[in-house]
């Protein structure tokens, strides 16, 4: 998980700097990487088997759950600005939309549009505070 990334990070960085650090990160993520590369290339295979498929579709909701769950405690946490409810309903009228019209889009695509949009919107509202600091200080 993210703690073990950080901290093998860490630790290749206090030892052996800036690429020990890259070291650190790549041991601990490769591994679990080129095991999820060869399960995908097998993925199909496992399908075609009967229980496999169902076991599967009955992950696939265990997995809506989870993602709706940490979605709910996200929002419980999230300053309620007009930019983050804006940004929450374009989101969700735009997944329910592109799912009723199957259409794939993937949902890291909403991640990177959203991410641009918020620094975006971050860097404008920082220039504008430097703008106006400098301004104060004339």
């Amino acid at each position: 998980g993210p703690i073990a990334i950080n901290c093998s990070t860490y630790i290749g960085y206090k030892k052996a700097g800036f690429i020990g650090g890259v070291v650190g990160t790549l041991g601990m993520c490769l591994p679990s990487f080129i095991i999820i590369y060869m399960i995908s290339l097998f993925f199909d295979r496992f399908l075609e088997i009967t229980w496999f498929a169902s076991a599967f579709r009955g992950i696939q909701v265990c997995v809506i759950y989870i993602i709706f769950s940490a979605g709910l405690k996200l929002f419980k946490k999230i300053k309620k600005t007009p930019f983050n409810l804006i940004g929450i309903v374009v989101t969700f009228v735009a997944i329910v939309t592109l799912s009723l019209l199957s259409v794939s889009f993937s949902s890291i695509f909403y991640i990177l549009i959203f991410a641009f949009i918020g620094m975006s919107v971050f860097f404008v509202k920082y220039m504008k505070e430097k703008k106006d600091a400098e301004e104060v200080e004339k």
